[in-house]
């Protein structure tokens, strides 16, 4: 049967203004960093993106090498395009990236011109689309000029292969002197999309008091550290989790004994708040004014569907965080 997007799909979930723009994003988004390459079920990849959507979620997140095998997501969510979301092109906001290893030789990684127009064309050829509505640099380069970078981003959206630009892994220094060259360009950058979690707070405070002064708003991901925090690792390394594959991002050394008690200690918090863990890990990464949402992944529906109901209980009281930075300390 052909897709209908459900009718009420915009009144699941709250939507928040980006930084200084016109953009309002939904505060779930979804990445697709692992679960929608070509190794991946294509009947569960397109599900998880169809619920998404009919839960509001506007905002699907992707770079140039997201896999695996490289690129691969992007033709997955090609394919979930054209077959059931081409109608509702309009209703979505669709964001890649280039700045990592993407192919050999010297122009297939970092920040030159020449790599992110390229990088922009190949993902919109996967993708099957005319344009993407953000495309980011994603990590800086300092070999090559910022400017150049820049400039290759201003490029990108003057030429309508993007209408938004954003940066991702940028320091507060870096961000903000690359705002100030965008400005000056006449295409001032939409979004910053950082690391942040409980486990990772390096963007507090420089560069969430940078990206207000610049007017940028900030999509964070690996909001669950990988999934740390979740029930997932209480009680040992399942076999068919992510720190139990050799090719993952979160390894073993990482889920230490004073993490898993830190872990159990928030669970307590969250218990009390009427949550899980990874709820009131999402709530607390929104709790900032310059957060705009945070990019979640899953490897299946009930992922999705858990994390939306994160809107249920967004407020913190003051005791609780204390309580929750005193664990963390």
């Amino acid at each position: 049967m052909p897709y209908t997007a459900a009718k009420d799909r915009y009144t699941k979930i709250p939507y928040k203004r980006c930084g200084k723009s016109g953009i309002k994003l939904p505060i779930i988004s979804l990445g697709l960093w692992h679960n929608f390459g070509d190794v991946d079920v294509y009947e569960n990849s397109r599900k998880m993106l169809l619920t998404a959507f009919d839960n509001g979620i506007t905002h699907f997140d992707l770079a140039n090498n997201y896999g695996p095998s490289p690129g691969s997501a992007e033709e997955t969510f090609g394919k979930v395009m054209e077959k059931d979301l081409k109608p509702y092109r309009d209703h979505l906001i669709i964001s890649s990236k280039a700045g990592y290893w993407m192919w050999d030789g010297p122009y297939g990684e970092w920040g030159s011109r020449k790599y992110l127009i390229s990088s922009c064309d190949q993902s919109l050829k996967r993708m099957g689309l005319d344009y993407v509505d953000i495309f980011y640099h994603h990590r800086p380069d300092y070999e090559t000029p910022l400017e150049e970078s820049m400039m290759a981003l201003d490029q990108i959206v003057r030429s309508g292969k993007a209408l938004y630009a954003g940066i991702s892994n940028y320091p507060a220094d870096r961000t903000a002197e690359a705002a100030k060259i965008m400005r000056e360009l006449g295409t001032p950058l939409l979004i910053h999309q950082p690391k942040y979690s409980m486990f990772e707070r390096w963007i507090e405070p420089e560069l969430i008091s940078t990206l207000a002064s610049v007017g940028m708003g900030a999509i964070v991901f690996s909001p669950l550290a990988q999934g740390l925090l979740t029930d997932k690792y209480i009680d040992g390394i399942p076999d068919n989790s992510r720190a139990a594959k050799s090719s993952g991002f979160l390894q073993v050394d990482e889920i230490t004994e004073e993490r898993i008690n830190k872990v159990k200690a928030l669970k307590e918090i969250a218990a009390e708040r009427g949550q899980s863990i990874a709820q009131l890990a999402i709530s607390w990464v929104l709790r900032h004014d310059e957060v705009t949402s945070a990019l979640i992944g899953a490897s299946k529906v009930e992922h999705v569907l858990e994390l939306i109901r994160v809107q249920d209980k967004l407020e913190f009281t003051e005791d609780e965080l204390i309580k929750i930075d005193e664990i963390l300390k």
